[in-house]
């Protein structure tokens, strides 16, 4: 049998963007980590222990005002509103740009990170690609795997354009990470992505994480 090929240089030290800018497949890039990939329809906990309604019509109001189409009018016109609001009812601090080093290959900052339980973690996808936004996800949360010291067996992460959001954890045991083939759009859905968002960071330590069906 012919060895494949590695598709990281050996000698290369890798940040966590440089990821989502690499010509490769999710599963080729994962397989360097010894870590499987999934494209699934993940069963996410969901709770709703607030109303919606004041946090969807704060992102209609930013939407007509401001052209979300940078990085930075995408974070705070859409994203930072819906993290404040789960933070804030959690009462979790929001780290951002949080720093984290594992080794050469596995550092960088992830730009959301809620210190729960859960530990999840919540990137923009740059360039508004969430295919290429869910690869850096994946070795961010690999590397989370390595960071933290949490008794659970998932952990969770969302990839998001603002507008878009798409889920995925961790198996941790199982060494697979699993991408939700489902996506959710704000504020139409920010529902259903409050819904999961609370459902991931209210889990006690003990809880069992999502299925796929």
């Amino acid at each position: 049998m012919v060895k494949k090929s590695l598709i990281l240089d050996p000698d290369t030290s890798y940040s966590f963007s440089q990821y989502g800018a690499l010509p490769f497949d999710t599963t080729d890039v994962l397989a360097e980590f010894g870590v499987a990939f999934q494209s699934t329809a993940l069963q996410l906990p969901e709770q709703q222990p607030l109303d919606p309604s004041p946090l969807i019509h704060e992102l209609t109001e930013n939407l007509a005002l401001v052209d979300p189409t940078s990085e930075i009018a995408r974070r705070e016109s859409l994203i930072f509103p819906v993290l404040k609001t789960v933070c804030k009812f959690i009462q979790s601090p929001l780290k951002i740009e949080y720093s984290i080093r594992v080794s050469d290959r596995l550092k960088g900052n992830v730009d959301y990170f809620i210190p729960t339980p859960q530990n999840l973690v919540i990137i923009e996808a740059k360039n508004a690609d969430l295919g290429k936004g869910f690869t850096q996800l994946a070795v961010e949360l690999i590397a989370l795997d390595q960071w933290v010291d949490a008794p659970v067996d998932c952990l969770y992460g969302a990839v998001t354009t603002g507008d878009t959001w798409k889920f995925g954890l961790f198996q941790r045991q199982q060494k697979l990470i699993q991408k939700d083939i489902n996506t959710y759009g704000v504020p139409n859905d920010l529902a259903k992505v409050l819904g999961i968002l609370f459902g991931i960071t209210l889990q006690s330590s003990g809880s069992v994480a999502g299925e796929s069906f």
